[in-house]
């Protein structure tokens, strides 16, 4: 099973005994493991965010550490120090929780900046410093942390440069009645449900397997096109003060591969692009005053950037071992 399909739907199958819904979370999740990139979830308490991110990382089988960020916790309760051994008369490394394959920072802006900062080099460059010596994190590396939205004191919001760092964002809701009346059924059978009964369904060969398969997918020049078009419109836009970086335009390269292989394809169509327009510009646009008075949502505004950008025609060039024909001798496509 060393296909990024075969991976997602083990993953799924995996969790979902104690996941209900949130499909969508899990195929991000899956994405961003296999293009080395980190999520950030979010929704008010109780929606299971934190239950999403450790049965993720149980069917992963990779080591992973959760961190319950406070606002009195320092850079080193992250990322380690130097402990002196009144023994042995020297200093030994007491590496954090962020050594570990995949690191869950739960309540992330409940940590100040100055903690919220320890992450960025781990994050961008998979190491950290400790006293000046820069030591390598674990491949693959990836975080998933979470906050909650309406919660105003004893929180700090995470500044620009540290949400880009994040290749999606995603917001978990409220289920709705059919989903919750689930969530009450399985629980009302087995009490003692939770993220640690989730089994192990990939090893790190397989993922590293998948991971190149994602590397190989072919992306025609004219999706390229795109993805820089769809860019350029958030930073063009009346309503937008900033919009997308060039590490957005790389998340749309990257996480459209992998949305592509993970539904069977050596090749990405237009709404691979399309489906990640969301989750890789919500937390990195920022709205002009006028719209914010306007009550104009950030949602609504990609949307509305998204309907105005012409997607490419049916007539793109892909290479023949990467796309296959549709009978009449025509490219296919549309999304299955």
């Amino acid at each position: 099973m060393s296909s990024p399909e075969g991976v997602y739907e083990a993953i799924c199958e995996a969790t979902s005994g104690v996941v209900v819904g949130n499909e969508d979370i899990l195929e991000g999740l899956t994405i961003a493991l296999l293009t080395d990139g980190h999520v950030l979830l979010e929704g008010v308490p109780g929606v299971a965010k934190t239950t999403i991110a450790n049965a993720f990382a149980q069917a992963t089988g990779l080591s992973y550490s959760r961190v319950q960020m406070t606002p009195d916790m320092v850079p080193a309760d992250v990322v380690g120090t130097n402990v002196y051994r009144q023994a042995t008369g020297e200093f030994q490394l007491r590496k954090g929780p962020v050594f570990a394959n995949l690191v869950v920072a739960d309540e992330i802006n409940r940590a100040t900046p100055k903690t919220q900062s320890a992450l960025l080099e781990a994050m961008e460059e998979s190491t950290v410093t400790i006293d000046g010596e820069t030591l390598s994190l674990p491949a693959p590396f990836m975080v998933i942390a979470t906050q909650n939205p309406i919660e105003m004191e004893g929180v700090f919001e995470l500044p620009e440069a540290q949400r880009d760092r994040f290749q999606f964002k995603y917001t978990v809701d409220i289920p709705d009645r059919a989903e919750e009346r689930e969530v009450l059924n399985r629980f009302d059978s087995a009490p003692a449900l939770d993220a640690e009964t989730v089994s192990q369904v990939v090893d790190s060969d397989e993922l590293a397997a998948a991971q190149d398969v994602v590397t190989d997918v072919f992306v025609a020049e004219s999706v390229k096109e795109y993805i820089l078009d769809l860019v350029a419109a958030t930073r063009e836009a009346a309503t937008l003060q900033y919009g997308g970086s060039p590490r957005a335009t790389l998340a749309f390269l990257r996480g459209s591969k992998a949305r592509a292989a993970i539904r069977g394809r050596s090749y990405v169509i237009p709404d691979d692009v399309k489906a990640l327009t969301e989750p890789v510009f919500v937390h990195r646009v920022i709205r002009t005053t006028d719209a914010e008075l306007a009550d104009q949502s950030v949602t609504a505004i990609i949307e509305e950037i998204v309907d105005g950008v012409m997607p490419p025609s049916a007539d793109l060039e892909f290479d023949a071992n990467s796309q296959p024909q549709a009978p009449d001798g025509g490219s296919e496509l549309d999304e299955e």
